[in-house]
């Protein structure tokens, strides 16, 4: 059964908080701490590093500007070995900064400064799209010219190897698949992937269907799988 993700929590989330300002790692710990998470706190990217192979977090909320190496060699590290939802949480703003984070294997990108309600919605939905595909739900098993895709064991083989996907990646890859055949526009994705408050993220999308066209295509400039319908959405053919 899937874990809970915040509240009346039987088995809690972990949750590794890495940031170098004392006062947000304090607020965080409380908030997160009363709505009975488990909380690990990381000052800086070595040690988060350390704790994430020591104490397996379920996610990781990650401020990219710390004071040993940037938050994106933390990603980078973190992506060589793991696949745990990471929230980045930072006062970078830029399109660009954000991209190159997203693209190095974060999930999320909060703002700061930020609203602890919408943090922990956030982090709320990261856990969600982290949980294993449900017994109840009917396996789903697709073959292409290229590469294989198991949703009910959340594999994909290509070329006699699996394919190491982030929870993101799988979930836009699912959401897809599931519609197999069919346009789904930018809204409809951005809203099952990312959660409810998202419509307009186009930016989002682009990042990780580049990502997806460039681990399972033959040919990611000129994709036959994950096509995209200018203006409107995206399509998966098998």
């Amino acid at each position: 059964m899937p874990r809970p993700s915040g509240t009346d929590q039987k088995t809690p989330v972990r949750v590794l908080v890495v940031d170098d300002e004392p006062q947000i790692v304090r607020a965080l710990v409380i908030n997160l701490k009363a709505r009975r998470y488990e909380v690990d706190a990381a000052p800086d990217g070595t040690t988060a590093l350390e704790l994430a192979a020591t104490r397996h977090p379920d996610v990781v909320v990650l401020d990219l500007g710390l004071p040993d190496m940037d938050g994106v060699e933390v990603i980078k590290g973190l992506r060589g070995w793991t696949r745990v939802p990471i929230l980045v949480l930072s006062a970078r703003q830029t399109s660009d900064e954000k991209v190159e984070a997203l693209d190095a294997g974060a999930d999320d990108y909060v703002t700061k400064p930020f609203g602890m309600d919408e943090l922990l919605a956030r982090l709320r939905a990261a856990v969600r799209r982290a949980e294993p595909v449900g017994q109840h739900e009917a396996e789903v098993v697709v073959r292409t010219d290229t590469f294989g895709i198991d949703l009910a064991a959340k594999k994909v083989n290509r070329g006699g190897r699996d394919v190491r996907l982030t929870p993101t990646e799988w979930h836009l890859l699912e959401v897809l698949v599931r519609n197999t055949g069919r346009l789904v526009s930018q809204k409809q994705l951005l809203q099952e992937v990312w959660g409810p408050a998202y419509g307009t993220e186009t930016n989002y999308l682009r990042v990780y269907m580049a990502q997806l066209r460039r681990k399972l295509e033959a040919d990611p400039s000129h994709p036959r799988h994950f096509i995209t319908e200018p203006g409107m959405g995206y399509r998966f053919e098998p």
